[in-house]
């Protein structure tokens, strides 16, 4: 599980964690949440799985639960091309040379007259995919400081369950965190 407030130290860390089970246990980072996401990271304990894993990265099934503003009933499915500008904000493009092409479906979880809480399943791995896409149908993402109004809690963005394949022994793996409790409180 990750909080962003803490990224410099999370490495180090669980570097400093798996050496105590063996001085020669080495760790490799294989993703990277955007920032002021909270949720699940991945590591690898060698180089092959670590490359194994991001050679396969756009095969990995990545949920995400959002908490956004107003009420929103119905599930979606977006699909937009993102463009990175020179001051690295990231925006939506109707040029498809231009953009990549960023899918998000999501499912409406529940809600109330001020906010809905969503489960997120990203089909690819834009950077800032999921809050510029709900801010551009009108539903930013509660403490998303560029595109919320309500900036005064943390981002409501947590990468909660990730599935995949292992790459050495073929197993599917469902890794999954419970959602934040401040995610539930907002909602109740």
């Amino acid at each position: 599980s990750r909080d962003n407030s803490y990224d410099k130290n999370l490495y180090d860390e669980v570097k400093e964690y798996i050496k105590k089970q063996n001085p020669k246990n080495k760790i490799f980072i294989v993703h990277r949440l955007d920032k002021d996401t909270s949720g699940l990271i991945v590591f690898a304990k060698s180089e092959l799985v670590k490359r194994k894993l991001q050679d396969n990265w756009t095969e990995v099934k990545r949920y995400y639960y959002a908490v956004v503003e107003k009420t929103l009933t119905q599930n979606g499915h977006l699909e937009d091309y993102l463009f990175e500008t020179k001051t690295h904000d990231v925006i939506i493009t109707k040029d498809k040379k231009k953009g990549k092409l960023a899918i998000t479906d999501f499912e409406v979880i529940k809600y109330n007259t001020k906010y809905s809480l969503l489960n997120i399943n990203i089909k690819t791995g834009r950077k800032n995919q999921i809050r510029v896409q709900l801010a551009n149908i009108n539903h930013p993402i509660v403490g998303n400081k560029k595109y919320s109004k309500k900036c005064s809690s943390p981002m409501c963005l947590q990468a909660y369950k990730l599935q995949f394949i292992h790459p050495i022994s073929n197993e599917l793996l469902n890794i999954e965190i419970k959602i934040n409790h401040n995610f539930q409180n907002l909602i109740n």
